[in-house]
């Protein structure tokens, strides 16, 4: 594991020395302020929506971006709790999540302002992916039912489950699912069930279960890591990436 991961840091050095440096970005939705992470290697360069897990947008995603901007891709990092707000305990987390759980119209609000936030910096959105990790998977699964008009919407170890009374009808783009098969939070019945969803609704799709791998097996550093699943996904996504994107 940490072999691979020095030499992703290496290999961003160079790349992000020619001028792909990231950028804070405070921005207002509905008159509330929020703080989100842009990273371009240039102009009309295809664009990553991400959305982060439930402690909010951290080092973590900011990592993701810088990766993905190496090879190629613009990457604006949304923050849907607010300015400041990175929670650290689990009853925090649940709290801002559950906020939004419950209010729906605000969370496809919050990602849409960060796809204008993101055109207002450059970035092309009508040439674009959305990816979310773990909340942030079920938070793009919304936008794909919402009838966003993106290329593609992907999850990590993400949410899984339908609310009542929504479905896929309106999904524009690709989807592409990656699951721990070992995942207890997020189960099997809600991958096969998806998957039920997404074929009855006609929406192209992609899912994969990765054996042994728990609930946020990509995430560095935790004791729920596992190098093999993080690779294979990663790379599963990247030719998602190439195949979805100019």
């Amino acid at each position: 594991m940490r072999n691979w991961i020095a030499a992703t840091i290496l290999s961003l050095a160079p790349f992000l020395a020619l001028g792909a440096t990231g950028k804070t970005i405070t921005y207002d939705v509905n008159g509330q302020p929020y703080e989100g992470y842009y990273i371009s290697p240039g102009k009309d360069a295809p664009l990553v929506l991400m959305i982060h897990d439930w402690d909010g947008l951290t080092g973590y995603e900011v990592k993701r971006a810088n990766m993905l901007a190496e090879t190629g891709y613009a990457v604006f990092a949304a923050d849907l709790f607010g300015k400041g707000v990175r929670p650290v305990e689990d009853a925090d987390k649940r709290q801002h999540t559950g906020e939004l759980y419950k209010d729906r119209e605000k969370m496809r609000a919050l990602m849409i302002g960060a796809l204008e936030t993101a055109q207002s910096n450059g970035a092309n959105i009508k040439n674009a992916v959305a990816v979310g990790y773990c909340f942030g998977g079920a938070a793009v699964l919304e936008l794909a039912r919402s009838g966003a008009d993106l290329k593609g919407f992907v999850t990590f170890h993400g949410g899984l489950q339908t609310p009542e009374g929504q479905n896929y009808s309106k999904t524009r783009g690709s989807v592409l699912i990656m699951h721990g098969g070992a995942d207890t939070a997020i189960t099997m019945d809600d991958f096969a069930t998806l998957a039920k969803a997404l074929e009855t609704a006609g929406v192209p799709y992609e899912m994969a279960v990765y054996g042994g791998a728990p609930h946020a097996f990509t995430v560095f550093g935790s004791d729920r890591y596992r190098e093999d699943a993080d690779q294979k996904s990663w790379m599963l996504f990247n030719r998602f990436l190439e195949k979805n994107l100019k």
